[in-house]
């Protein structure tokens, strides 16, 4: 069986407190993209791990495809799988590709061995592997709160736009963005301000992350601009980083000034 977990981006990142937890809780909208992963399942004698495409640090079997494996295979009497991921997705970009595969992983085994799992019960499985892992259970868009694993419904779509996301051959851990950051409560909630024209976000929707990001990695803020030349209603960092993605009308004409970095486009 082979599934293909796709990438998603965050229209606008709030972060509004440090939990006592460690964690901390957020204000984002999560929106599906068509960048993708492919994830196979292969019967096999023992349980096994293999990639292609981008190389993945750590061992093999420590990939977050195996952990959705053994967490469901300490409930579930289930066969061993070689699990083969061929990885396209760029690692530490804020696009959720890691997430993705672990959370395809949880419903590929639930459709392969019939195990008759509900939404909720996928989605509190995938809680256990990563803060945003839940969301690609549903995989469509929602706003997201507490530690961006509590949605909520929002009325939003943006049908007929393209989008063009430009990854400038930098990875940023999740923690290096999370150490520099101060949260702060926002002065209007992020979902009132993502309800209004997408024409005023420029000026409203913002990610937290590019203020401290920003002054150390300057490609980030060039890149952002660069859409914004290129013709983008809109542009933003997605996540912590490092993708700079840009929602246009139309397709954009010429993308040439990004040459030298992975970009990958198309239709919302």
């Amino acid at each position: 069986m082979v599934t293909f977990p796709n990438a998603k981006i965050n229209l606008g990142l709030l972060i509004t407190e440090k939990r006592p937890d460690g964690f901390h809780n957020l204000q984002s909208c999560f929106y599906p993209v068509g960048w993708s992963d492919a994830l196979e399942l292969i019967p096999a004698s023992e349980t096994a791990f293999s990639s292609t495409g981008l190389p993945i640090p750590g061992e093999p079997m420590q990939n977050l495809c195996v952990k959705a494996y053994d967490l469901l295979r300490r409930d579930f009497d289930m066969p061993p799988v070689h699990i083969h991921l061929q990885k396209n997705v760029p690692i530490g970009a804020g696009l959720g590709g890691g997430s993705a595969d672990a959370a395809f992983t949880l419903r590929l085994l639930n459709d392969r061995f019939a195990l008759s799992l509900s939404v909720d019960q996928l989605e509190n499985y995938a809680r256990q592997l990563g803060s945003d892992c839940a969301f690609f259970v549903q995989n469509r868009p929602v706003y997201c709160i507490e530690k961006g694993d509590v949605f909520r419904e929002i009325d939003l779509s943006l049908s007929g736009y393209y989008i063009v996301l430009v990854y400038p051959n930098l990875a940023i851990s999740t923690a290096e963005a999370y150490a520099r950051i101060r949260p702060q409560q926002p002065e209007h909630p992020l979902a009132d301000l993502l309800l209004q024209p997408i024409t005023t976000w420029r000026n409203t929707v913002h990610n937290n992350f590019e203020a401290s990001l920003f002054p150390t990695y300057p490609v980030l803020a060039s890149v952002k601009e660069q859409l914004y030349e290129a013709g983008a209603v809109y542009a933003s960092m997605s996540g912590s980083g490092s993708t700079l993605y840009g929602i246009f009308d139309a397709p954009p004409a010429d993308l040439n000034q990004f040459a030298q970095y992975r970009v990958w486009q198309g239709k919302l």
